[in-house]
């Protein structure tokens, strides 16, 4: 799913950010606000991952969402 939409749509897809992301709280997703690059930094920071790891995992993750 392209960025744009998932920021548009953000509020409905927390619950699967959460779902894949069990160690973000409501706060890191709000923060986030669908923004990709602040949401692969809290999950740099909670899960220890490097910053090329969280983004490649961000990205499969916005692949993988049905449109």
């Amino acid at each position: 799913m392209n960025w744009d939409i998932i920021e548009g749509k953000w509020k409905q897809l927390q619950g699967q950010a959460k779902t894949k992301w069990g160690e973000l709280t409501d706060d890191d997703l709000d923060k986030a606000a669908g923004k990709k690059d602040i949401l692969a930094g809290r999950i740099q920071e909670r899960y220890g991952k490097t910053k090329e790891e969280a983004e490649r995992e961000v990205d499969e993750w916005s692949k993988s969402i049905d449109d």
